[in-house]
């Protein structure tokens, strides 16, 4: 697995989008990085880029975002309502694949001992790269902001870690880090009073608030045995949050970052906020994603509101995403396109072939090209096949009589739409498999050094042209359980249905296996050809037993 970085700089300008344009272009310009996200604020007065690449590519770029943003942004004249220190206020790394937190420590020290020398910029380290345990939450280094920070750096308990410690006038300092994956995640309310919206921050954030004697606001302190103010923490663990008045949209939000989203989910923290409002006779309006999230954020979100619906959460990942953006309200200020929020969306390859409409794949299929071929085609057909045995699961949640058993047939489902999706993605990798062999064949063979790698590389991906169709048949044949289970339990009405799926997944593992079979002829590996060969017959063996089984529960059942 290549390693992979993400990073997801803050610069102090949200309003000119010359400027903005010229900062993210630096980035852009950085071969191997991909520019994800942009995000400006205007009442924040603040950017969030997004980009992802190898480390030693993000880390250029990095530099370069910061370097811009110093000579394009003059923070003597910068004012916004997000707190901030410099032109490029916080610039995480964030490892992604392929790389452990010590090594992204060690890119994070890199950037910042560069930027330090070679724009004389004061740089703090801070999370994961932080080298003083003070210095660990970016709010502790961040506060007294811009302004305080012509002081602050005389201090000597605040000597930057890298830099020279004096007060950089236009581009002020710059925190960077190491940091897990953050959402940042803003909940709208129908006020446009700040001090409502810190209310319910204070509610569900972890730290919460500071307890009084007589329970308000301002009133005196309660201290401990050690003379710190005792804390009332709140409802959300790895959450915190403050309230904000957001000029551009007319209202207050409670402005959000989760820190570790598997504690706290994005729908959690919005169901508690929404809570916290009810309360205080104030209501949740909708909510607004800063940069990106990933997708499983959302598809949790939407399983939960269709469970609360009582109805089934075996739909396809679409429609899960689509309930989690309407009952999050994230649509609620601007359009929400989940392609181009969703990290998974963004980093993705191009699938190539389960996007085209069905004259096209079978126009495609028809014509004079050698893929997609049997391994896509049977991809495809045991995709079918479980889609119809997720079918006949989601009709038999809705079907009168039977309200009590939504949630049996949900997780039948869930298990079906988890299947069909993985068959689809098989569809492409079943052609890019083929691919590789044809790229290996066309290697150079001039000298005997080029033949020994063009022997190697052909070898590489003949059993990788091998697997995958074995990862096809696989994978069909775990769909038998489903079908069975609908053909015997499921909706009568549909039982046929069911016996169909069975034949798609059926034809799906013979055609997959045929597949592995011929490129198992061209395979020097005699440990990994003979177990596959193996293989292969115990799926069709197996397969055809279980055809007969679903089949026999169809037809009784006509």
């Amino acid at each position: 697995m290549r390693p992979l970085i993400e990073c997801v700089p803050n610069f102090s300008e949200g309003r000119n989008p010359a400027v903005i344009r010229q900062i993210s272009d630096a980035i852009s310009a950085v071969e191997g990085v991909r520019l994800l996200d942009v995000d400006p604020g205007a009442s924040t007065n603040r950017t969030v880029m997004t980009f992802v690449g190898p480390p030693e590519a993000v880390v250029e770029a990095a530099f370069q975002a910061i370097r811009t943003a110093a000579e394009v942004i003059d923070m003597r004249q910068h004012k916004g309502t997000h707190p901030r220190m410099g032109a490029t206020d916080v610039c995480p790394l964030i490892p992604i694949s392929g790389i452990t937190d010590e090594e992204a420590v060690e890119w994070a020290h890199q950037l910042a001992r560069r930027v330090g020398e070679e724009l004389e910029i004061p740089v703090y380290l801070y999370e994961k790269a932080a080298q003083q345990p003070g210095r660990k939450n970016l709010a502790t280094t961040r506060a007294g902001e811009y302004e305080g920070f012509e002081q602050k750096i005389l201090l000597p308990e605040w000597k930057p870690d890298y830099g020279p410690a004096r007060f950089h006038a236009k581009a002020g300092q710059t925190v960077i880090g190491v940091r897990d994956f953050l959402v940042a995640y803003n909940i709208n309310l129908n006020t446009k009073s700040v001090k409502r919206a810190n209310s319910v921050a204070f509610d569900i954030r972890e730290n919460g608030r500071i307890q009084t004697e007589d329970g308000s606001p301002n009133g005196k302190p309660v201290k401990d045995a050690q003379g710190q103010p005792v804390r009332i923490p709140g409802a959300c663990k790895s959450v915190k949050a403050i309230g904000w008045y957001v000029e551009e949209y007319g209202i207050a939000q409670v402005s959000a970052n989760l820190t570790n989203i598997q504690i706290t989910p994005v729908h959690v923290a919005f169901e508690e906020a929404r809570k916290s409002a009810d309360r205080r006779g104030l209501r949740v309006t909708g909510s607004e994603l800063v940069g990106l999230i990933p997708k499983q954020a959302l598809l949790d979100a939407g399983a939960y509101y269709l469970e609360k619906q009582d109805l089934s959460k075996g739909v396809s990942e679409a429609e899960l995403i689509h309930i989690a953006v309407k009952s999050l309200g994230l649509d609620e200020l601007a359009p929400f396109d989940p392609r181009k929020k969703v990290i998974e969306y963004q980093l993705a390859e191009s699938a190539r072939l389960v996007k085209l409409d069905l004259q096209q794949f079978a126009d495609l299929t028809a014509s004079e090209a050698p893929a997609p071929g049997g391994g896509s085609v049977s991809a495809l057909v045991g995709a079918l096949g479980a889609a119809l045995g997720t079918m006949v699961a989601n009709l038999s949640c809705v079907k009168k009589g039977w309200e009590d058993r939504v949630g049996e047939f949900s997780l039948h489902a869930e298990t079906g739409q988890k299947l069909k999706d993985r068959l689809l993605r098989l569809v492409d990798e079943d052609t890019q498999a083929f691919e590789q062999v044809m790229e290996a064949f066309r290697l150079p063979k001039t000298t005997e050094a080029e033949k020994t790698v063009r022997k190697q590389q052909i070898q590489a991906a003949t059993l990788l042209a091998a697997r995958v169709p074995l990862e096809v048949a696989e994978t069909a044949l775990q769909t038998y359980d489903l079908l069975l289970a609908m053909a015997r339990d499921g909706n009568p009405n549909s039982i046929t249905d069911a016996g169909v799926g069975a034949l798609c997944v059926h034809a799906a593992v013979q055609g997959a296996v045929l597949n592995v079979r011929i490129n198992l002829g061209s395979l020097e590996d005699p440990v990994a050809k003979e177990a596959m060969g193996q293989r292969c017959q115990e799926l069709v063996s197996s397969s055809r037993q279980l055809l007969d089984e679903v089949m026999a529960v169809v037809e009784g059942g006509m």
